[in-house]
């Protein structure tokens, strides 16, 4: 079975590569969706965040083969590599999967014509859009459970950090 997308939208941001990776709560930039999709925007603004639904378009084929990895985000909040567990990468938000689908949720600033201005972008300049949803009560779950690796490492972070809340 063969599945082809289409991009509604690309991502612009105005910083490089680097700085997105490295980013702890993302960065600012726009949606721009291409002009056949502009009436899908309609009734969007008013919302506060929407749902990204993207393709990771720099994920390379050896990297599609990457099954298991080490969460290395928490790297950035002084956990040490050697620190972290190897998990399957379903366990993970490593863009490094077999489908490089990537789902994020991001606030939306402002809808300007063609192009949605967004807070918390986790996606590269150029990212091609699949998707946008609205982020609505329905979706939102308040008591979520992780697993003790997890809790684990949250709590180190916490010990340094106490201001990190949540990850």
């Amino acid at each position: 079975m063969e599945i082809v997308f289409k991009p509604v939208g690309y991502v612009i941001v105005d910083q490089p590569d680097e700085v997105v990776r490295e980013s702890h709560g993302g960065v600012e930039g726009y949606i721009e969706i291409l002009p056949e999709y502009e009436p899908a925007l309609k009734g969007l603004e008013g919302f506060s965040h929407i749902i990204v639904i993207a393709y990771m378009h720099k994920v390379s084929s050896e990297q599609r083969s990457v099954l298991t990895v080490r969460p290395r985000r928490w790297v950035k909040l002084g956990i040490g590599e050697h620190e972290l567990p190897e998990i399957g990468v379903f366990a993970s938000d490593s863009p490094h999967r077999p489908n490089p689908i990537a789902v994020t949720i991001v606030e939306l600033l402002a809808v300007e014509g063609r192009r949605l201005k967004v807070r918390g972008l986790d996606l590269y300049n150029g990212t091609p859009v699949l998707d946008i949803k609205p982020y609505t009560f329905s979706r939102r779950v308040d008591n979520i459970r992780v697993p003790a690796w997890y809790q684990r490492l949250l709590e180190r972070v916490r010990s340094v950090k106490p201001d990190v809340r949540e990850l």
